[in-house]
């Protein structure tokens, strides 16, 4: 049964198709809470709507509305219980991993799953990898259980309350010898590893593009990997963020080559976060 089948006679018809289809669950099967955005037509039946949701998936214990965009410089997004209970911190599991969070006081992608695993499987065994803006850890953690013959994993993150989630999803998945939390500004802490990378990836859509400089940086002598994120507009996606992750290369004496690009959500019509994979080497 689907949410808006449950809500069929509870809400007006008319507002049927604007109930959303899908929304973001994190958690496990034990338990979970949901995120859903709702227009602004549907408030009233706000309550209604979250004990749909609660009907129909029966791991789910606490339903949030989201009250706007991601905000502060640890991107955490404001949220309203609606139906439920009270509960915000669960444990995510996804491709043979677990991953503690709260889901008020950090940022966290359900929906990049796959995402993770696609660049986790890319690393090679002995490679050096640094991951910037690392939240909890989901990004470092995939690529320490898909590759175990990584060299490390280097995992910074500014928020302190997300570092301090991935410091135990660290221990939780038994990968203390091979990801490095680190607590700091990106631009601070990379320069310990100028020179010493294989990989950077950049899971921060809106401004890593202002890290380019550091994460080309922290790349060999001989080049690397960077795995780039960014928003960009349907008539011209994945130009724009190539260029700029070209440009910063060029900047230290490395060509650019682009070797991956990809759609991994959409934000807002016609405008999706993508993803490039661009290899870097000496001219």
């Amino acid at each position: 049964m689907r949410v808006r089948d449950v809500l069929r006679g509870k809400i007006p018809e008319n507002l049927l198709p604007l109930v959303p289809s899908s929304f973001d669950v994190v958690g496990s099967r034990e338990a979970a809470v949901a995120i859903v955005e709702l227009p602004d037509e549907l408030l009233p039946y706000k309550e209604a709507i979250a004990e749909a949701i609660l009907q129909v998936h029966k791991n789910v214990k606490a339903v949030y509305r989201k009250l706007g965009g991601r905000v502060g410089e640890y991107r955490v997004r404001e949220l309203e219980l609606i139906g439920g209970e009270p509960i915000t911190e669960v444990v995510h599991k996804e491709h043979g991993y677990r991953l503690k969070l709260d889901v008020t006081k950090v940022y966290f992608s359900p929906r990049e799953a796959t995402e993770r695993q696609r660049i986790a499987r890319q690393v090679k065994p002995g490679e050096t990898v640094m991951v910037m803006f690392a939240g909890v850890g989901p990004y470092a953690i995939a690529i320490a259980k898909a590759q175990p013959r990584v060299e490390k994993v280097i995992a910074i993150e500014l928020n302190p309350a997300a570092y301090a989630y991935m410091v135990e999803n660290v221990k939780l998945n038994k990968v203390e010898g091979l990801v490095v939390p680190v607590l700091g500004d990106v631009r601070e802490k990379a320069r310990e590893w100028y020179g010493s990378c294989d990989r950077v990836v950049m899971p921060l859509p809106r401004g890593a593009y202002m890290f380019l400089d550091e994460a080309v940086r922290c790349l060999k002598s001989g080049g690397g990997w960077i795995h780039f994120y960014y928003w960009d507009r349907e008539d011209d996606l994945f130009a724009k963020a190539f260029s700029l992750v070209k440009e910063a290369a060029e900047k230290h004496g490395f060509r650019a080559e682009l070797r991956g690009a990809r759609i991994v959500s959409p934000y807002s019509p016609r405008t999706y976060k993508v993803a490039i994979d661009v290899l870097l080497s000496s001219p």
